[in-house]
């Protein structure tokens, strides 16, 4: 396959993810203009909204749970870029840990794919009015792709699949972010502090590893 070719599903998606969240931001400035209604004397011109967020319940609380899981998932997956180049460093933990995400990486991807798909699944049944389903929408449509190229990376001889790949992982981080709040922000950090804990490692004595 031609090196250009192997980026158009992934801007594709790319658009698709952009438009969504466009559409996002629309939907919220639409209601959020609502919920500015003040309630008059005759009781009339009531908030649509309220501005209190509840707190799901039953299967809900589940379904939700395996969202956040499936953040947490994904981090522990993209966290495969920080040891790829690693697999020689002194460190023997930093060595070691490689090897190990090495193994699950493909295996967390499918999970967390998975997991995305059932609790997304679940919330655009249960819940097809809320307009956060957008951002969730987004974040599904590069995840998928995420998935697509990890996938065929070894069955389409080109460089450029596993350069994609990567770009589309750095890209999810902030479409997450927006979809998932607090769970995303504290995986990213998870993410960030897993580097600066392989360059400590390496900076360390080699008697020490």
């Amino acid at each position: 396959m031609k090196t250009k070719k192997v980026w158009i599903p992934a801007i594709i998606a790319a658009v698709a993810a952009v438009l969504l969240l466009a559409y996002y931001f629309y939907i919220s400035s639409f209601h959020s203009n609502g919920d500015h209604l003040l309630t008059s004397p005759e009781g009339r011109g009531l908030s649509v909204h309220s501005h209190t967020e509840e707190r799901p319940e039953g299967g809900a609380e589940i379904f939700k749970f395996l969202g956040t899981l499936a953040v947490f998932l994904g981090a522990a997956s993209f966290s495969w870029v920080w040891f790829k180049k690693k697999m020689k460093s002194p460190s023997m933990l930093v060595r070691k840990t490689g090897k190990c995400l090495y193994g699950v990486h493909k295996l967390l991807g499918w999970i967390t794919l998975t997991l995305v798909t059932v609790h997304g699944l679940y919330f655009l049944i249960t819940k097809p009015d809320d307009h956060k389903i957008f951002t969730g929408l987004s974040a599904f449509t590069i995840l998928l792709m995420i998935a697509g190229y990890g996938f065929f990376i070894k069955r389409i001889r080109n460089k450029w699949m596993r350069v994609v790949h990567r770009y589309l992982g750095i890209l999810w981080a902030p479409v997450l972010l927006l979809h998932a709040g607090g769970s995303a922000i504290v995986a990213i950090i998870a993410t960030l502090a897993v580097w600066a804990v392989i360059r400590m490692l390496e900076r360390m004595p080699r008697s020490s590893s």
